[in-house]
């Protein structure tokens, strides 16, 4: 296997998570409990300002979702009010969009692209110096913060993620 193999089975995870996420679209604002949580719009917007400040370090544009940071990124909270948000498909459309921007990104550059320089990484952070290793890094990402939809699922009365079949349970 190749690296650019496991950044893709990464991308594609998180792409499978996503499609999961957009299944929330009857209750975006729902909570995992009384403890509070990440609700499934502020997960949306969040790996969307997210995927968006992948372009950046990939391409050196700038983030096309700049303007949601306030609602989505680092030190921002969930809140209950819908009005506080941009509607939850125009936030997966967006994220979609985004996401098909990586994939032509490493089609583009290939697995002799990878140990590329990024553009530009976040300040403070380690580990995002080239392309590939920001690339899977924004994967798990995602995938960490999919972790909570499940619990966001649970409280919806949806049914989990990953039911194993008898078969696959006795394996």
């Amino acid at each position: 296997m190749q690296a650019i193999d496991a950044i893709r089975i990464a991308l594609k995870f998180s792409d499978m998570g996503m499609k999961h996420l957009g299944e929330m679209s009857d209750a975006p604002l729902l909570r995992p409990g009384p403890w509070g949580g990440n609700h499934a719009m502020w997960i949306a917007g969040h790996l969307t300002v997210v995927e968006g400040r992948l372009q950046k370090m990939l391409r050196g544009t700038p983030n096309p979702v700049e303007h949601w940071k306030p609602l989505f990124d680092w030190g921002s909270e969930p809140v209950d009010d819908p009005a506080a948000y941009p509607p939850f498909d125009e936030v997966l459309r967006t994220f979609k969009q985004l996401r098909e921007q990586t994939h032509g990104f490493l089609d583009e550059v290939g697995e002799g692209g990878l140990d590329q320089p990024t553009k530009c990484q976040p300040p403070g952070f380690g580990g995002f110096d080239t392309v590939g290793a920001a690339i899977i890094i924004i994967a798990c990402h995602a995938t960490g913060h999919l972790g909570g939809l499940t619990v966001v699922r649970a409280a919806a009365g949806m049914q989990r993620l990953f039911v194993p079949s008898e078969e696959l349970r006795a394996f």
